[in-house]
């Protein structure tokens, strides 16, 4: 359920539970100032770990929003040094200045311009770290942003941060935060963490059990889980950064989300709060693994809007299935979640690569960290997912047959992305028959069994 933000003086409830906020960004400022603690002159310091597309525009947005109070706060964002840009890039990244007449304008006054007109002509190299500054991410060359504070340097950028956004693929999470782990030994304070990485890992041992980006650090830096956050939504960081209309839910303890969701809600920015964690995370990472494919029936079909339907209504009943075997109460796969799911499905870099993998544009032997896209990530949660209920110790009662079964032997559309992505057993094809399988269940089936039986498996997340 949508929780609300407390009401006071200068904001308004409407009946749709959303907030409309009288207070100005300076006072939004001030408020979490005075909740973490800080005192005149102790500027509250954020940085965004990783600059990938969301992660790049989520630190833009903070920027535009906060960086004029410059005595109150300090916006920062890491990324490692060293990547080049490539020759193509730079020619395009050339395009997209020049027909904007703001962006040139800016370049110019920065005294920054001619470096692009170099790297266009090929006599000297870009790098990310150094476009980013001026308000390009690699991963979104045609969105430029505003102007950024960049570090290249992990210790500096995190050693003494209030606020932690972290931007990083959920396959990178644990190695970088086990390294801020160890400039955080001597550190008084206790940080917040927000996370916007969506997928998963699998561990089989000592018992099979999934681990989200919020519990990798927890477990790599010690943080309390109360201090760890998750915030997502159906959000194209492009289409926000230019003001579409979107929404998001921050999810976790209570103590932080409410204030958070209020610093970070703009009039194009909606942010609600809920304390469903598990449910928000793990969709997070369901989605992308489920917008492969219906990236792939969209090529294969001609973007026939029959079969992706049908698509939807099979992928949505196997998340539902999978949400009810990982917390005893998930939230309803609506609101938000569900239009998370369904611009994923539609727009997501996850859903492209499934496009270009059908069509043979892409290969799977390219890997899945994708120039000018970044780390598809739904295809180490294809893998994670499929390791993870195929486990004989979580065998559940199949409806026709009667008899016990892995998880994954109800997911059929998982199964066969398995076979297709990861096994390498089957082409693209193999999604659509799946799809026409005369033996398929009616996808509310497979709902009203999960819905019907005791298939929590508090074991699933690591807990007794």
């Amino acid at each position: 359920m949508v929780g609300s933000i407390e009401v006071k003086s200068g904001n308004s409830v409407y009946s749709n539970g959303s907030v409309h906020n009288h207070n100005g960004p300076e006072e939004k400022l001030d408020e979490l100032r005075h909740i973490l603690g800080k005192s005149d002159g102790d500027l509250l310091r954020i940085v965004c770990v990783g600059a990938g597309a969301w992660g790049s525009v989520f630190a833009a947005l903070l920027q535009d929003s906060y960086g004029q109070f410059r005595d109150k706060v300090q916006i920062r964002i890491w990324r490692r040094s060293g990547r080049a840009v490539d020759r193509a890039t730079a020619e395009h990244l050339f395009e997209v200045i020049n027909s904007r007449e703001d962006v040139l304008r800016r370049l110019i006054r920065r005294c920054a311009y001619l470096k692009y007109v170099e790297a266009r002509l090929g006599d000297r190299t870009l790098y990310a770290d150094e476009i980013l500054k001026d308000g390009f991410c690699l991963n979104m060359i045609d969105t430029p942003f505003c102007p950024l504070k960049v570090v290249t340097n992990l210790q500096e950028a995190v050693w003494d941060a209030d606020l932690v956004i972290n931007g990083l693929p959920s396959t990178e999470t644990r190695e970088v935060f086990k390294e801020i782990s160890k400039y955080w030994k001597e550190r008084l304070t206790v940080p917040i963490i927000i996370s916007l990485a969506k997928g998963i890992e699998a561990e089989l041992d000592p018992v099979p059990h999934i681990i989200t980006p919020t519990q990798m650090i927890n477990w790599a830096t010690g943080v309390p889980v109360e201090n760890i956050l998750y915030l997502g939504g159906p959000n194209i960081a492009s289409e926000i950064y230019n003001k579409e209309y979107a929404n998001a839910r921050i999810c976790g303890s209570e103590k932080w989300r409410k204030p958070l969701a209020k610093f970070l809600r703009q009039p194009h920015f909606i942010v609600w709060d809920n304390s469903d964690l598990v449910t928000h995370e793990v969709m997070g990472g369901l989605k992308n693994v489920y917008a492969i494919g219906a990236g792939m029936v969209a090529a294969l079909t001609n973007e026939s809007a029959t079969s992706k339907s049908v698509y939807f209504a099979h992928c949505t009943s196997e998340m539902i299935f999978i949400t009810y075997l990982l917390t005893e109460e998930p939230e309803r796969l609506a609101g938000p979640l569900l239009a998370d799911t369904y611009v994923t499905l539609l727009k997501g870099r996850n859903a492209w690569y499934g496009q270009m993998i059908a069509k043979g544009e892409l290969s799977l032997d390219m890997g899945d960290s994708i120039s000018g896209k970044g780390t598809i990530q739904g295809v180490s949660a294809v893998e994670a997912f499929y390791e993870l209920l195929s486990q004989s110790s979580l065998n559940v009662l199949h409806p026709g047959d009667n008899k016990p079964v892995a998880p994954v032997e109800l997911c059929p559309i998982l199964k066969t992305l398995y076979r297709i992505l990861i096994k390498r057993e089957q082409g693209p094809m193999a999604i659509l028959q799946a799809l026409r399988d005369e033996n398929l269940n009616d996808p509310r089936d497979r709902i009203e069994i999960a819905q019907s039986h005791a298939f929590y498996r508090p074991s699933l997340l690591g807990q007794p």
